[in-house]
């Protein structure tokens, strides 16, 4: 079991993704994503497998991600957010996103 606290210290917030581009160095299909999470945290980096999704209805789209754990290092780019997603029924990358429009960097409670 994981303690609430513990549950706390991850820092997950509302971003934007501004620019998608193929990553054909990952192991499975990935992108590579510019997502603006606010003036507080800025823009980062993140790579994820949501290849399913055309590149252009990525971009502008709300997403969570965790923006406090380490930066991961993916062939030759790094990683510095980990953008969320949950499986679907085929094993594809389906992203979490807020239904509606709320603040870049609002954080998750």
């Amino acid at each position: 079991m994981v303690a609430v606290d513990d549950f706390k210290k991850l820092d997950i917030r509302a971003g934007k993704i501004i620019e998608v581009e193929d990553y054909p160095e990952a192991r499975r299909p990935s992108y590579k994503m510019k997502i603006n999470f606010g003036s507080e945290i800025g823009i980062k980096q993140s790579i994820g497998q949501f290849t399913h999704y055309k590149k252009e209805d990525l971009k502008e789209r709300l997403v969570a991600g965790v923006v406090n754990l380490p930066p991961f290092q993916m062939g030759s780019a790094i990683s510095e957010v980990l953008t969320l997603g949950f499986p679907d029924e085929e094993g594809r990358a389906i992203l979490v996103s807020p239904e509606k429009d709320v603040p870049l960097g609002g954080k998750l409670f």
